[in-house]
């Protein structure tokens, strides 16, 4: 065997096992994701649950996603989205939970989109809107089940891993950061603005009475006014003389 020849084998080689070890990665990143990723703490968000179709013979069909319990939602609107219908199921709690806008007993626990179709090669996104997010934990997951055509159910509902690493079947996760300091949490302050201090001066407002005009602006109307006179005049008189010369001729 040549050198030439068994470079080119080589090469081939090669090129079929980074082709090999991309197709068995491509899956893996293809999974269920929330939308943006992360929101402040204590605020209110809209996010989008983005289910791309990961299969070359079949649809997805349905998308499930469960709330979080031990952290739960007050508020869950969906949008709708056409060719779809929406399921919003709410429970019960292990138990009650306080929050700033009293006790919570109920919450939504589940959300289901079917009936409509992600053909292969194409993506969905579910907008819901959510809170107030919770103040005492750094992330909200959201394990997800998708619906083939086929019956296949692959469900998405593996926590992140502590290291850093992606697990084989990662569940959509909000991360959740700290408001900024001073904040309320709720994204733009809803705060009035602070009535003008004692102390400042007062701001005039524009005057909508007639101003008068000063002496100087009036005589200068008053010359304006008899130059304009004069003018006047002088046309009346060459007028008329224009006039008796035409019937003298």
């Amino acid at each position: 065997m040549s050198l030439t020849h068994a470079c080119r084998r080589l090469a081939a080689v090669t090129a079929g096992a980074a082709a090999l070890t991309l197709g068995l990665a491509l899956p893996a990143l293809a999974h269920v994701t929330i939308n943006p990723g992360s929101a402040q703490q204590g605020g209110f968000t809209k996010v989008a649950f983005r289910v791309p179709n990961e299969r070359d013979d079949a649809s997805t069909t349905k998308l499930e996603v469960t709330f979080p319990t031990d952290h739960p939602l007050a508020f869950v609107s969906v949008k709708p989205v056409p060719g779809w219908d929406v399921k919003v199921v709410e429970g019960k709690l292990p138990k009650p939970i306080t929050t700033e806008y009293g006790e919570l007993t109920e919450a939504v626990t589940k959300v289901t989109w079917s009936g409509g179709k992600i053909d292969p090669g194409q993506f969905q996104e579910f907008e819901v809107s959510m809170g107030a997010l919770p103040t005492d934990t750094d992330q909200l997951v959201f394990p997800a089940t998708q619906t083939y055509s086929g019956g296949e159910v692959v469900t998405w509902a593996d926590e992140p891993k502590a290291d850093g690493s992606e697990p084989e079947r990662p569940a959509p996760t909000l991360k959740l950061t700290p408001a900024p300091a001073g904040g309320d949490g709720h994204g733009a302050s809803a705060t009035p603005s602070a009535a003008p201090s004692a102390t400042a001066p007062a701001v005039s407002a524009p005057s909508v009475a007639p101003v008068a005009a000063s002496e100087s602006s009036d005589g200068t109307a008053r010359l304006l006014g008899g130059a304009g006179l004069v003018l006047g005049l002088a046309g009346l008189v060459v007028a008329a003389f224009g006039l008796r010369r035409g019937r003298a001729s």
